[in-house]
């Protein structure tokens, strides 16, 4: 990581409901991060799946905060933000990025 920046990141945790798992590995959640990538300032997303399947987290990095909200305005015009929001329980947050340690 650029340690000259300040990344913004948006871990979404979320409770799956049962019937709904399957849509964790479909082309629902492929959709809205297919659809993510190509507003301007979004670098990635990552998705962390619980070994018991219920719970989801949505780890997302964004060039900044502007672009976050960027992102989230275009998700909602498209409907995907509420659709996948029906999956099951959501705890969203938005975070600045303070330090990240890689590999060298």
């Amino acid at each position: 990581m650029n340690r000259q920046r300040r990344w913004s990141s948006s871990p979404t945790r979320a409770s799956i409901a049962p019937a709904a798992r399957h849509c964790l590995e479909g082309a629902q959640l492929i959709e809205t991060v297919n659809e993510a990538r190509h507003v301007p300032g979004w670098i990635s997303a990552s998705i962390h799946k619980s070994f018991d399947g219920r719970q989801v987290v949505n780890y997302v990095q964004f060039e900044s905060h502007a672009a976050a909200r960027a992102v989230t305005r275009h998700l909602l015009s498209c409907g995907l933000i509420q659709r996948n929001t029906a999956l099951g329980t959501v705890a969203p947050g938005q975070y600045e990025v303070a330090y990240a340690i890689e590999q060298e």
